[in-house]
């Protein structure tokens, strides 16, 4: 296919992980003119932890929970002295340095925001910053992430006293003493009630569902590369053996107070936690069922149990949301089914990249990292959008809704290796890789 005879310009939003990959890849594939707009003072996103509330969600303790080894980019790999789970510290180090070596941050605009973001009638794209400035773009590419905009639980009552959601928790330092409920037993709820039950009185945690809690480590490697050694298996025996291989490491879950799950372990969103169940056999965390309702500073459960606390952690995961774009144009925020063709392209805007939008069992890095390279090359005419992308897009969905529970927190989610495969399928094969290093080292 002929490639295009002038370079288009192309707005990214977001320099975080899949903003940075986004830059990357459209320099590569030959994109001249490229503008990022990032309303930090730096590269790295959700990673850039600080001490008080902020856009990100990383806290003073929060580790990465795939492996380094599954977590890179698939040309830069993160350094050999690193953990086999690196710290947010040590991730924002490796973004930066990701972004100095590839030359990136000369295309970014730091603290500078994007107010509104309006597809034009010839499918070109007016960007309106804070600062009230506009720009015109042939191409949009968001990646502004969907860890930033928390979703609340819908509980009858009020809670009369300390209650934050997990995105605003940044250290265990305010529960000393106090007690301490933690609602959600995803990876940040987890991360939160092991944190806390350092210091407070008591610290129990609400599921309202039983899930699994896998553990970081098995047979002395990370659980993910475990996983990945399945890949070789016959995929009838894939599902038996991760069951197994669990059932080793765990034992039953009733012996910890919880209720065995009654759904395959690939049907839902990984929790990955080695000390949970530890400080729960070690009476330090208390297992609650969920909640019906709140009265002042007490907490009814569904079994009828009613306990008085004196703070609440919501970890009830996150709205999809686009600040940028008007609520009628683009909005997830309450959807379980979102048609996007490689969880990226909408069948009405095909000059819009939506990077990032997957919650993977597994790390979202290395796919961003393969979104950005497709997005980039059919930007310069080296790939084009399928004509049945619609019909594909539904099928996607209908994949989803087959293999994952039926839930919002499951509307982004893909199994990873299948998923990178699915990408790595659709790269052109004339796809320019990287030849010089635009002011990099």
């Amino acid at each position: 296919m002929k490639l295009k005879q002038t370079s288009p310009r192309v707005c990214v939003i977001g320099a975080g992980c899949s903003g940075l990959a986004a830059i990357k890849h459209l320099i590569q594939a030959g994109v001249e003119e490229i503008v990022c707009f990032e309303q930090n003072d730096q590269v790295g996103g959700n990673w850039i932890f600080t001490a008080g509330e902020s856009h990100s969600s990383v806290c003073e303790t929060t580790h990465i929970i795939s492996s380094r080894k599954l977590s890179q980019f698939e040309d830069f790999p993160m350094p050999e002295h690193y953990p086999d789970y690196p710290s947010h510290k040590q991730v924002l180090a490796y973004f930066q340095s990701y972004a100095r070596h590839f030359g990136l941050e000369k295309y970014i605009r730091f603290n500078t925001a994007v107010a509104r973001a309006e597809e034009l009638p010839d499918k070109k794209w007016k960007i309106t910053l804070k600062n009230g400035e506009e720009q015109h773009f042939d191409y949009l590419v968001t990646a502004n992430g969907h860890h930033s905009t928390p979703r609340w639980p819908d509980i009858p009552g009020n809670f009369t006293g300390d209650y934050i959601h997990s995105h605003t928790y940044k250290s265990n330092q305010p529960f000393s003493g106090k007690r301490v409920l933690v609602i959600g037993v995803g990876n940040s709820g987890c991360d939160c009630a092991v944190e806390v039950s350092r210091v407070a009185e008591f610290t129990a945690i609400s599921m309202r569902r039983p899930t699994y809690i896998i553990p970081k480590f098995f047979l002395g490697k990370p659980t993910d590369t475990f996983n990945e050694g399945l890949l070789w298996v016959p995929r009838f025996l894939q599902r038996p053996l991760q069951q197994l291989s669990l059932r080793i490491q765990v034992g039953d879950y009733r012996d910890y107070g919880l209720e065995r799950p009654d759904f395959p372990v690939t049907k839902c969103h990984p929790t990955l936690n080695s000390e949970l169940l530890y400080r729960i056999r070690h009476g330090r965390v208390h297992p609650r069922k969920g909640i019906s309702r709140f009265e002042g500073q007490a907490v009814h459960f569904t079994d009828g149990k009613v306990e008085k606390y004196d703070a609440i952690i919501a970890a009830t995961g996150y709205k999809i949301a686009f600040p940028f774009f008007s609520r009628d144009f683009i909005n997830f925020e309450e959807a379980t089914r979102i048609p996007l063709y490689l969880r990226m392209i909408h069948a009405d805007h095909p000059t819009l990249f939506l990077i990032g939008m997957t919650q993977p069992q597994g790390c979202i890095w290395p796919l961003s990292d393969l979104q950005s390279k497709l997005a980039a090359n059919c930007i310069m005419g080296r790939w084009a959008i399928p004509r049945n992308v619609r019909e594909l897009a539904e099928k996607e969905c209908d994949e989803i809704e087959r293999d994952f529970i039926h839930t919002k927190r499951h509307s982004l989610e893909v199994h990873f290796f299948p998923f990178l495969n699915k990408l790595k399928r659709s790269i052109p094969k004339n796809a320019p890789e990287w030849e010089t290093v635009a002011g990099g080292s």
